[in-house]
């Protein structure tokens, strides 16, 4: 292995602010501002037809940006990852956006210049998590009789076959080095099967993984909801796992801004992302689920049908292999058991697993580097402005051991230990 940088050795610390410059412009609406009230009033914020997005787009219904003076924000729909970064590396000046809806790891990925179009660092900041637990992996119909859930193995002999036959196995997820890629990797690693060398992991976006499905594209995706539901109601494939079942309460989506926007603008800051929090708040109480479902299933949102996002949201979740589990303990949260708090040891472990996929350097210096994008102290103070009570504000940056469905344990204090355990990696 080659060498891990001292970051991969010590965790997560205290925050700070320094972080690769850029060139990139920043938005033109300034105005002088008086009081607490926020330098602009308008931000263009992106998200990707997920339920994870919800709390954006129910911050704009219901107008809880407007009631902290951002009124004239623009929530506006990606067609993918890749067209979310490049609108985000645009910024608002040269139109694109000034923040979204993201897989988490991708502020780091863009930060660093390693996802970037130009490769040029484009500094960003993570707010807030948007959501813990709510993705899942799914697997084509004709794998149903090898009863394919936590434990990937059951596939190996037959992915291995069907290799030496001449076929090429197709794994999909959203974007390399994304949450999805990793659950993907995660799982299929777990249980023997390389996914460098005995399938191809693929990129496709999330609304089109489906249709790909449907044709045959594909023998497995990790996708958000409400496309897993989606693919069960239309009865051409079933879920192995939702990813609560492979971490509990695993981090996923967070929403980000560009660095350059919040400096501009503090006050506008965070006044967006107390709106975001106030909406997470909203999104996580029973009585306001299928609420929510009806608002973004509309056209101008998600253009979903209701049914296909209400379960899951509700906690009810059919496997399509005959399991259904109703009041699943690991659903989509939002708010409840510190959701929405970016804990700097989760991105910690989404950089440790860039790292054995080969996607960062592996002497990157992780903890300088969420130093640099992790703005939990921003989402302290604007908790602290909504009057979330002191028990709901998270004491450390570190929620300490992570342990996951095989046993694996993730040492947020010791990165490199992790590493050096697991069997299959790229470096």
């Amino acid at each position: 292995m080659t060498a891990v940088g001292s970051a991969i050795l010590h965790g997560c610390t205290t925050a700070s602010n320094t972080t690769p410059e850029t060139t990139t412009t920043t938005p033109t609406n300034t105005a002088p501002a008086t009081g607490d009230a926020p330098e602009v009033t308008t931000a263009k914020l992106g998200f990707i037809a997920l339920t994870d997005s919800a709390p954006l787009i129910i911050a704009k219904e219901k107008g809880f940006f407007d009631k902290y003076g951002m009124t004239g924000v623009e929530i506006l729909k990606q067609a993918s990852w890749p067209v979310t970064r490049d609108n985000l590396e645009l910024g608002s000046g040269g139109g694109g956006i000034d923040g979204a809806h993201i897989l988490t790891p991708m502020p780091y990925l863009m930060t660093l210049g390693t996802i970037t179009k130009t490769k040029q660092p484009v500094p960003m900041y993570l707010m807030a998590r948007l959501n813990v637990n709510g993705q899942a992996i799914s697997v084509a119909d004709k794998y149903k009789d090898l009863k394919v859930a936590l434990d990937s193995s059951v596939l190996k002999d037959t992915f291995a076959k069907a290799k030496a036959g001449g076929n090429q196995l197709k794994c999909a997820v959203t974007f390399p080095g994304g949450t999805h890629d990793l659950w993907m990797r995660y799982w299929l690693a777990a249980g023997g099967i390389n996914p460098d060398t005995d399938v191809s992991v693929i990129p496709v976006p999330p609304p089109q993984m489906v249709a790909n499905m449907k044709v045959g594209n594909m023998e497995s995706f990790c996708v958000g909801e409400p496309w897993n539901a989606q693919l069960v109601n239309q009865k051409v494939g079933f879920t192995a796992l939702v990813t609560g079942e492979l971490w509990k309460d695993h981090p996923e989506k967070a929403f980000t801004l560009r660095k350059d926007w919040v400096d501009a603008n503090p006050k506008a800051a965070k006044a967006l992302l107390m709106a975001v929090l106030e909406a997470q708040q909203w999104c996580d109480k029973p009585e306001n689920i299928e609420e929510m479902c009806k608002i973004v299933s509309q056209d101008k949102w998600f253009k979903v049908p209701f049914d296909d996002i209400v379960g899951r949201s509700k906690g009810t979740i059919d496997f399509g292999n005959g399991r259904t589990v109703e009041n699943f303990p690991q659903a989509m949260k939002f708010w409840k058991d510190n959701a929405s708090y970016p804990f700097k040891s989760h991105d910690l472990w989404f950089l440790t697993e860039d790292i054995r996929w080969g996607y960062i350097p592996a002497d990157t210096d992780t903890k300088a580097l969420v130093d640099q994008v992790n703005r939990e102290d921003l989402w302290k103070e604007a908790a602290k402005a909504l009057k979330v009570a002191d028990a709901e504000i998270p004491t450390s940056t570190s929620r300490g051991v992570e342990t996951f469905f095989d046993g694996t344990k993730f040492d947020p204090e010791n990165p490199k230990a992790y590493l050096d355990g697991l069997k299959i990696k790229k470096i």
